[in-house]
This record gives C-alpha cells, sequence and structure tokens, in this order.
C-alpha cells in the first residue's frame, strides 16, 4: 500500500474512532445533551417556519400579480364627487363642477393618445339574474372588449373568445365562468346553447378555467371571482342591457316613483342596488396596460392629468397601480421576516453558547479520561477531534429535532392561522447547515482546551 492511501486510510480510522468515542460519550448523559439541544431545536424551527412563512408570502404576492396582471393599472369611478371647491374672497362653496363620469370615450382616448400604453380594456359590471331551464341564480353580467381576458391572465376551458366583430357590433354572445357552467350545464356542451341574463338571450361561446379568488384577496384587491361571471361584448353591455351615460324612458319612470326609504317598516335595499342607483358612471372600471414595468409610474401620472382635464378638474375617479402596492406589501412582509429571523438566531447563538458551557465543564470532569487517552498515546488531534465530535454530534441532533419541528410549526401555521407557508429543501439546507456550523463554532474553544491540557497534571488531578 502506498503512503498516500496509508495516509487516508489512517484518517478514516481516526475519524471513525473520534466519532465512536463521541456517541459513548454523549451516551452517558443523554438527559444533559438533549437538554443542550434545545437551544439548537428551537433556532433551526424558528429559521425553517420564518423562511417558510416567508416563500408564502412570495408566493402569494406573486399569484396576486398572476390575477392583477403584470404592468396594469387600474382606473375605478368613485361613486360621489368628493371635492368641493370655496372661494377664497366669500368664504362660500361653489356649485360642483359637471362632469360625464368614466366613459368608454376615456378608455379610447387612453388607448389611442397616452404614450406606452399596450392596451386599455373597458368594463361594465351589472347586477343580474341568471336563469335557464327552471335553474335561476343571482350574478353579474360584465361587458368587456377582447382584449380584457388577456389583461387579466385568464384562460378559456373551451370555446373562443370574444370577435372583434362581436364586439363591434354588440352582438348577444356571452363567455361564462366554471361556476355558471358547472350550474346551469350540468349535463351538456355549453358551446352554442342559450342562457339568459335578466331580459336578454346570450349564445355561449366560451368557457373560462376554474380560477378560486378568495374573499379576503377580492375584496383587498378589488378582484371579482370569475367563476360565477357572465361576461358579453362592451358594446352589447351598452346596447342591450345598460348604459348609464344614456337618460331612458326606465330611468324616467324608476324616478318618477315615491320615495319608499321614508316607511320606516319598509325593507332597506341591497347595498348593491342602491350604489347602481347612485352611480353615474359609464363604465365600472378601465384595465390599462404598460409595454414597459419601468413607465408604470409615470403612465400613471399622466392618466391622473388627462382624466382630471377629461372630468372638468373633478376627481370622480381612483387611479391604482397594483403592483406597486404589491411590491409595498412584499417589502413590509420581507422586513417582518427579516426582524423574525434575527429574533430566531438568537436561539442559535443561546444553543451554542450553551453547547460551549456544557463542553467546558465536560473538559472539567473529564481530566482524568483526558489524562489517559494522552497516556495511551492519543495526540492532541485525537483529543481535538474526540471533543469536537460531541459538540457536533448535540448541535446535529438538535438540528434534526428542529427541522422536523420547524416543518410542523409550519404546517400547523398554515392551518390554523391561515398563513400561506411554503418549506423548501434550501430552507431545510441551509437550517441543517447552520446547526453544524453552530456546533463547530462553539465547540472548537472546549475541544482546543481539552487538546491543550498536560497529560502529567491530567493524571495527577482528582
Amino acid at each position: 500500500m502506498d503512503g498516500p492511501a496509508r495516509a487516508r486510510d489512517t484518517l478514516g480510522t481516526r475519524v471513525l474512532f473520534s466519532l465512536a468515542t463521541a456517541i459513548v460519550a454523549v451516551g452517558h448523559n443523554k438527559l444533559r445533551a438533549a437538554l443542550t439541544s434545545l437551544g439548537i431545536l428551537f433556532g433551526v424551527a424558528s429559521v425553517i417556519a420564518m423562511l417558510a412563512i416567508g416563500k408564502g408570502a412570495e408566493q402569494e404576492i406573486l399569484e396576486q400579480m398572476r390575477l392583477l396582471g403584470s404592468n396594469n393599472i387600474l382606473v375605478t369611478p368613485l361613486e360621489e364627487q368628493k371635492e368641493e371647491l370655496v372661494s377664497r374672497d366669500e368664504g362660500k362653496k361653489e356649485p360642483k363642477k359637471y362632469s360625464p363620469g368614466l366613459t368608454f370615450r376615456d378608455a379610447e382616448a387612453i388607448r389611442m393618445v397616452v404614450p406606452h400604453v399596450d392596451r386599455a380594456s373597458a368594463e361594465v359590471v351589472l347586477n343580474s339574474l341568471i336563469s335557464r331551464e327552471g335553474r335561476r341564480r343571482s350574478g353579474k353580467v360584465v361587458g368587456v372588449d377582447t382584449s380584457h381576458f388577456h389583461l387579466l391572465n385568464l384562460t378559456l376551458a373551451q370555446g373562443n373568445w370574444f370577435t372583434t366583430q362581436q364586439v363591434a357590433q354588440g352582438r348577444p354572445v356571452a363567455i361564462i365562468g366554471h361556476g355558471i357552467r358547472t350550474r346551469f350545464f350540468t349535463t351538456e356542451d355549453p358551446i352554442g346553447k342559450s342562457i339568459k341574463a335578466g331580459e336578454i338571450w346570450l349564445t355561449v361561446v366560451g368557457v373560462l378555467d376554474d380560477r378560486t379568488v378568495s374573499k379576503e384577496t377580492s375584496e383587498r384587491l378589488g378582484v371579482r371571482d370569475p367563476n360565477m361571471d357572465v361576461y358579453v361584448p362592451v358594446h352589447t353591455m351598452l346596447m342591450r342591457f345598460r348604459n348609464r351615460a344614456q337618460l331612458t324612458q326606465r330611468d324616467i319612470e324608476l324616478a318618477a316613483r315615491p320615495e319608499q326609504n321614508n316607511d320606516p317598516n319598509a325593507a332597506e335595499e341591497d347595498p348593491d342596488v342602491l350604489a347602481e342607483k347612485r352611480n353615474y358612471h359609464q363604465l365600472d372600471r378601465i384595465v390599462v396596460r404598460v409595454d414597459e414595468a419601468s413607465f408604470v409610474a409615470p403612465v400613471a401620472e399622466i392618466l391622473q392629468r388627462m382624466l382630471s382635464r377629461r372630468h372638468n378638474q373633478v376627481i370622480d375617479f381612483e387611479i391604482t397601480v397594483p403592483e406597486l402596492l404589491l411590491k409595498q406589501e412584499q417589502r413590509t412582509k420581507t422586513i417582518f421576516n427579516i426582524v423574525l429571523g434575527a429574533i430566531a438566531s438568537i436561539s442559535l447563538v443561546v444553543g451554542g453558547i450553551g453547547i460551549m458551557n456544557i463542553m467546558l465543564a465536560s473538559v472539567l470532569e473529564r481530566i482524568r479520561e483526558i489524562g489517559v487517552r494522552r497516556a495511551m498515546g492519543a495526540t492532541q488531534k485525537d483529543i481535538l477531534a474526540q471533543f469536537l465530535s460531541e459538540a457536533m454530534i448535540i448541535s446535529v441532533a438538535g438540528g434534526v429535532a428542529g427541522i422536523i419541528t420547524g416543518v410542523a410549526l409550519s404546517v400547523g401555521i398554515e392551518k390554523f392561522a391561515g398563513i400561506a407557508t411554503m418549506v423548501s429543501l434550501v430552507s431545510v439546507a441551509v437550517a441543517f447547515g447552520v446547526s453544524i456550523t453552530v456546533g463547530l463554532v462553539f465547540g472548537i474553544v472546549p475541544a482546543y482546551r481539552a487538546a491543550r491540557q498536560d497529560p502529567v497534571v491530567c493524571l495527577r488531578y482528582e
């Protein structure tokens, strides 16, 4: 056997012997070793749980961005004019200026005039009664154009999108959500069949893929659940259903009816119905897609100025940049996770100090053992390896138990606290590597002290 091979064999034998000796030594004090590893256990478990919460929050942000669409700007109407101008000289309120509200012409102007706008889609929402073959359900009819579905990343399960001709001519066609399909077309293919929305019969030309939006997400981001919606071309909505920019005979008749709200016994009207009566805007939303992310903020500022001029300086609209809101939310969550991660790291430091403390005490307790081993031919490196192996075993045992506890803690947080978590292999590897590092760093000082003991003094130690 050549020299290098003999050296490797000797090194491997010494390492295995040091590990075996360390395991025996730790086994003699199981309770003390277990208590010492608790600091590592809690620290590793906390790190894994914090990384899982951070990863879950990141995935949630990405999912919300997918729902809202990247590089999108949302223009939504305000139900009432909020601003009242006051004359500086007389201190009297000036009459409110007239505003036509958010109209289809605004969407067209945004598409044609504002630079770096890729697409702009108008959206009109109407509460209606969906019915077919004796089955009825309240729902929403949504008027959109051909680009709306692409802006919000909606996909088709079957059928086709609206054609340009169907949108321009206002044809009675519809794309239905997955929930509408399961309730009204349980046993048959909906494509080409008819469904009634209010008083209008619509021909189904497409069905959207299933996309479930939680109520919390819907309220916070203004994202509607598309599963229970019936989508029609925007001109179909304005010509066949309702156009709030035009005064019809029906509006006059409703306005001529006596008010029922003065009757204390009268039932309260539905909030959506009341909001619909107060809403003078032709559109309920405009979704604007910017061609590059760097132009989102400047385009939003241009939209603010442009719409203010078109609405006679009346601020009856609101411009929202979802990407900026979500980035701010992500930044807040990141800071929160960093703080909690730092707190969790303190547990690892405390655990490492505990390992060092116990190992220093162990060196004093085993002075005679060190002397006997040195007298039998053990070198300083052998003693160093033995005590360092003991610290590593305690730390690794705490790390393994911490990984199991951290995964269980992450699952519990998601189940009982409702916070999205995601445990990744990277977080487990990082936590395990940290536990090994802690054992190595905080075990080196006691091991070095044990290795530097004088064997003669150790044999005479009482």
